[in-house]
């Protein structure tokens, strides 16, 4: 009996996924441990393996649909073995029973299209206090011809915009000659290959602004407006713009921002790199949070704003920007790590988070966030605290700038960091000591020297 191929749940947050590619086509022979296909999550590609050996006799989902986690994607078996009959769910959503669900009639789009009584509206007993609930409304039914659709297309226009005057609002080939000329179609000015471009993509010509010569609607102007076209977000952006929409809207977040005199601290670190450190200056700050969080027990915590939740173990999360989106990997229990071990280990997720290798557990349990912009000149910027945690630091560049110091104007490299706190959780004076410590931390050379043995 063939094995049925499942789509893996990669987290507890995760109720679907999207297939990427298939690395194994129908009839391949197919080995415990071979890449079946990959899937993209939350935040990453991944790739899933055979548990089993066999044939891969049925492809079910193809690339490029979301389907719950458990559903059956595929079959592996022997040849020959008969494959049970597996409808794909649509739109991500499981498919109902015929038992629990009866479809409606599909109704075709063409002049054949057979029109549907309206919904019977519920009887409402007049002067009672019960509210009655209506019937659902039914979407209209495009409705059109198919000589005036023929026309339609070879004209690259979009007959959704026509009224019809056929029965039931049905359009008709006069409907659309009248629209044409209405429109001043005829007028229009456009390259045969534009033309052709517009009917392959359907993009409605009228829409279309030429910007040939005479206003000539030329192949680049058509791929102007399919490149205007709105497009899905990946799954990874829908998940950020969910997630920090919920943090920003459920979070009242207020900022407080210090200037770190990096001066030594830069120096100082040139000289370990000389020595071949594998120190970062993201390195230093990461492990001056962590001893900070020890301190500051409760801006390790979080709320619901009921209830706060102490976290015995700082887990670090560290923001690294990837194609397409961001990703926090996070580095547990990093209060036991020694400083050189911080740093390895942080090494080793930004590279897994670039290759898109991360696994669930490495980017969830967070319990403070790093984010860091300082490659990328600016002097500073605001972050959003990641749901389920009190506060995030932002890291702004390194500039060289004139500093009082003895009463004396001298340059100075100085580098802005701003808290992002949870105000429910944390008060004005807390955020306040906490970044100052952070910053205490950065500019006391004899403690980097202490951690470190280069």
């Amino acid at each position: 009996m063939p094995t049925p191929i499942t789509m893996p749940k990669f987290g507890q947050m995760t109720e679907e996924s999207t297939i990427v590619e298939w690395r194994k086509k129908e009839g391949d022979k197919v080995a415990k441990g071979d890449v079946l296909f990959t899937v993209e999550t939350d935040k990453s590609v991944m790739d899933v393996e055979a548990f089993t050996e066999g044939i891969l006799l049925k492809i079910v989902v193809p690339a490029g649909v979301a389907v719950p986690v458990q559903t059956v994607v595929g079959y592996i078996g022997q040849p020959g073995e008969p494959v049970p009959v597996t409808e794909v769910p649509k739109f991500g959503k499981p498919v109902p029973s015929v038992a629990s669900t009866v479809s409606p009639p599909v109704v075709p789009t063409t002049a054949r299209a057979v029109p549907q009584p309206a919904p019977v509206a519920a009887e409402v007993q007049p002067l009672q206090p019960v509210t009655v609930p209506h019937a659902p409304v039914a979407a209209p039914v495009f409705r059109i011809s198919p000589r005036a659709e023929a026309l339609a297309r070879e004209c690259a226009i979009d007959p959704t915009k026509i009224t019809g005057t056929g029965p039931n609002g049905r359009i008709l080939e006069r409907d659309v000659r009248a629209y044409l000329d209405a429109r001043g179609y005829h007028n229009l000015r456009i390259t045969p290959a534009a033309l052709e471009l517009a009917r392959k993509q359907k993009v409605d010509v009228l829409e279309v602004r030429g910007t040939g010569a005479g206003g000539r609607i030329t192949v680049a102007d058509i791929q102007r407006a399919l490149a205007e076209r709105p497009k899905p977000m990946s799954k990874m952006r829908q998940v950020i713009a969910q997630r920090l929409t919920q943090s920003f809207t459920t979070q009242p977040h207020f900022y407080v921002t210090v200037s770190v005199d990096m001066t030594e601290l830069i120096a100082f670190r040139e000289g370990l790199k000389a020595a071949g450190a594998p120190f970062t200056v993201t390195d230093f700050i990461a492990q001056a949070v962590v001893l900070t969080l020890q301190e500051f027990p409760v801006v390790n915590s979080s709320t619901d704003g009921k209830n706060v939740r102490w976290h015995s173990h700082v887990n670090l999360g560290i923001a690294v920007s990837v194609e397409g989106g961001l990703v926090v990997p996070v580095i547990h229990m990093a209060e036991e790590l020694t400083f050189l071990d911080l740093c390895m280990r942080a090494k080793q997720l930004v590279e897994k988070a670039r290759a898109g290798k991360l696994t669930p557990e490495e980017m969830s349990g967070g319990t403070f966030t790093i984010t860091n912009m300082g490659m990328l000149n600016v002097e500073s910027f605001h972050p959003i605290i990641n749901t389920g945690e009190g506060a995030i630091l932002a890291v702004a560049s390194t500039l060289k700038q004139p500093a009082v110091r003895n009463d004396q104007i001298v340059i100075r490299s100085l580098m802005k960091m701003t808290l992002a706190a949870d105000h429910r959780l944390i008060d004005g004076a807390l955020a306040a000591n906490f970044i100052n410590a952070i910053k205490a931390k950065l500019e006391d050379i004899e403690l980097w020297k202490r951690l470190t043995s280069w």
